[in-house]
């Protein structure tokens, strides 16, 4: 049985690919070494994934990969460059140290922009002769295309020899050569330096993408101010362990994932989450890495080292989710292996056919044959779909809408329905006091005996009433004798007087509850709600009604989905009747008692009707019905998210980002659109015009070059998106 060739995976940095064509050249070439499985190569994230048997080693990728006139270093390098617009010289291998020094260049001063600028000087100076002395105006401008065209006729033979013979350099190659043969040297140059602006314009636009996935990383601050005993010591971020304490000023931007252990402050989440309101948070509530403490001191434990915190995690997901195709752009690279061929096919059918059926005249036809060459490049048409889809991803990371790859971000403008989970899900996913009833008690009293009972205790009911209690200011005395009475609730004396905090039926076997106070806990009852009993000295003191309340943004984020003509429905494993109350106040419809595998029945009977169908959860629990949706979403929070089982995660548990997400992908996929549509559009209308005699070759090469800076340059404008459904 031969070996499994994608046992093994090891990622690399490119250096000096801007666009589709240099992925085919790079996945041809790795192709063809013995022991190599799955080639992965992400242009807008310049990087590469190679799934191997242990057989062929990194050097020998690397190698492979600087003799087609690319940088590459191992992912995880320190020394690779991080900014991933470096340009290499064609063929000759790239040092790493070179390769950093070339990154850190701006783009006028990069490999591909001095070699334009020395071809455009050679032809302004071939023109310039030209005038001066005719006889030599031939020979400048041959040696002008000769300048430029050298290092890409080089780049040509070295992909034909590592099986890829149909590059576009190869085109540019036969073109340039075939125009000089017939004497059109002026047309050669200039189409030569019209291919090099398109080269270096690429990389420029290319690298905007690069540049807002890289910003997020820019986000988290380098350095951090570390606290041991009394003393506070600046040390850098990466350096941070789980555990450690932080002061963050005001000002400042917060450098880890942690908890706040002191302190409060607004906060500002916009960098991460694209919240433009602050949130005060205060003891006990987690931040960011990457979001500013705005007006307060805070005192952070550390939850997460700096490659697991909530901006790496974000950066991570999205560099490997730019290595998954969406099925158009893996339809469109399909269609290009016959495509580029097939032009070739086409330029010499125009070239011969009407001089020797027709007796056209030779070097008219040759002429057209060859422009037709540099219209079919397929540049812009496959740099469609990725570099939409990469602004997408990288957009939708930004504010927290985390998504596993072309092929989910696509699959959301499908989506038809929406099932949500509803504890942790549609609701906080913790209870809050709603009501305080009282008797013979005032309610300030009332809420300080509970609290005094709960202090110390972690049950999520005792939590609701400790934190009602800080939210109003009441005083909580000191308790004694306090103890948990097994499944009734607790019970102690406060101020020498006996109290108890339990179920109603637990309460009337301890005071008699009157038809009044009966029916009080009923119609809370009804509404789904928790009814604690608070007992003070044998009579009933008070009622607290507590819930797990929707989020805030619930009833808007599902109003969003039906704007979009989407069906939305809750399935719960909790009663019906607080499933019932819930779903009442959010306006959605529900189906309660429900095990996991009823979840999954529900999804599979709802996908059987022919709707495609997203399941919102936790991603741990609710892991089959996840899978059995066409998309599963986790919704999560901060280290939380369980993007393991899930397609996509809602980083910041907003039921309103799930509307987003799906408007994202419209978006995208209006984008895609748009832009196959000009490539294809353009080339159509150039070709007409070129073999009705009305434009030639340098016309040809900008409806090439000119359509792949049009397409990358209208993905890019997806980096700008701001979300809102329809959008």
């Amino acid at each position: 049985m031969p070996p499994d060739t994608s046992d093994l995976k090891t990622r690399f940095r490119i250096e000096g690919m801007d666009c589709a064509s240099c992925a085919s050249k790079i996945d041809t070439a790795l192709r063809r070494l013995p022991g190599i499985g799955e080639v992965i190569v992400s242009i807008p994230g310049a990087s590469l994934s190679v799934g191997h048997d242990g057989t062929v080693s990194d050097n020998q990728v690397m190698q492979q990969v600087r003799r087609l006139g690319y940088g590459i270093t191992p992912f995880n390098d320190p020394s690779s460059s991080r900014d991933l617009d470096a340009e290499v010289p064609a063929v000759a291998p790239v040092s790493r140290n070179q390769a950093s020094h070339d990154a850190e260049r701006q783009w006028w001063r990069t490999r591909k922009a001095l070699l334009m600028m020395s071809c455009g000087i050679a032809i302004v100076a071939a023109f310039s002769i030209g005038r001066l002395i005719p006889e030599a105006g031939n020979w400048a401008f041959l040696l002008a295309t000769l300048i430029g065209l050298v290092p890409v006729s080089q780049r040509a033979y070295v992909a034909a020899t590592l099986g890829s013979p149909f590059s576009i350099e190869m085109l540019m190659t036969i073109a340039a050569i075939g125009a000089v043969l017939i004497g059109a040297t002026e047309e050669a140059a200039v189409v030569v330096l019209l291919f090099l602006v398109g080269e270096m314009l690429e990389g420029v636009a290319a690298g905007g993408a690069r540049a807002s996935i890289a910003g997020l990383a820019d986000l988290v601050p380098k350095t951090a101010q570390l606290q041991r005993g009394n003393a506070i010591s600046e040390v850098p971020a990466d350096s941070l362990s789980v555990g450690d304490v932080i002061v963050v000023r005001p000002g400042d931007r917060i450098p880890a994932d942690g908890e706040i252990v002191e302190g409060s402050s607004e906060i500002n989440e916009a960098p991460v989450t694209g919240e433009s309101v602050p949130r005060r948070k205060t003891e006990g509530e987690t931040v960011f890495a990457g979001t500013i403490s705005i007006d307060g001191v805070l005192r952070v434990t550390v939850t997460a080292a700096a490659e697991d915190n909530t901006i790496a995690r974000v950066v991570r997901l999205v560099e490997e989710a730019q290595e998954s195709k969406a099925p158009t752009e893996r339809f469109i690279d399909r269609f290009s292996r016959y495509y580029t061929p097939g032009v070739l096919i086409l330029g010499a059918l125009v070239a011969t056919v009407p001089p020797l059926v027709a007796g056209a005249d030779w070097a008219d036809w040759i002429y057209k044959g060859l422009a037709i060459l540099l219209i079919g490049c397929p540049c812009a048409l496959v740099i469609s779909t990725p570099a939409a889809v990469a602004a997408g991803l990288a957009s939708g990371a930004r504010r927290g809408l985390l998504m596993k790859g072309g092929a989910v971000l696509e699959g959301f403008s499908a989506i038809t329905a929406v099932a949500f989970d509803k504890t942790g899900t549609l609701t906080e996913g913790r209870p809050v006091v709603t009501d305080i009833r009282s008797f013979g008690s005032s309610y300030q009293r009332s809420l300080s005996l509970a609290a005094a009972l709960e202090q110390g205790s972690n049950h999520p009911l005792a939590l609701a009433i400790l934190r009602k209690a800080d939210a109003e200011k009441a005083p909580i005395p000191p308790a004694s004798e306090a103890r948990a009475v097994s499944g009734t609730g607790v019970e102690g004396r406060v101020g020498g007087v006996p109290v108890f905090l339990g179920s109603v039926a637990a309460a009337r076997d301890r005071a008699s509850m009157t038809d009044d106070q009966i029916a009080a806990a009923d119609a809370f009852n009804a509404e789904g709600k928790t009814v604690s009993v608070l007992v003070a000295d044998k009579k009933v003191a008070a009622l607290f009604a507590m819930r797990d309340e929707p989020r805030t943004d619930a009833m808007s984020g599902l109003a969003a989905l039906k704007e979009q003509g989407i069906r939305t429905l809750m399935l719960t494993g909790d009663n019906a009747r607080t499933a019932a109350a819930i779903a009442d106040t959010l306006g959605i419809e529900t189906q309660a008692d429900l095990l996991p595998q009823d979840k999954q029945r529900i999804v599979d009977g709802l996908r059987a009707e022919g709707l495609k169908v997203a399941k919102v959860g936790d991603g741990i629990n609710d892991a089959p019905v996840l899978a059995a949706a066409d998309i599963g979403i986790a919704m999560g929070g901060g280290t939380d998210v369980a993007l393991e089982t899930a397609d996509a995660a809602i980083l910041h548990g907003r039921v309103m980002d799930v509307a987003q997400m799906i408007s994202l992908s419209h978006a995208v996929m209006r984008n895609i659109k748009q832009n196959i549509g000009t490539a294809l559009g353009l080339k159509a209308l150039f070709l007409v015009t070129t073999v009705a005699g009305v434009t030639g070759l340098w016309p040809a090469i900008l409806a090439d070059t000119g359509a792949t800076v049009l397409v990358t340059a209208n993905a890019m404008r997806l980096l700008t998106w701001k979300g809102g459904v329809g959008s």
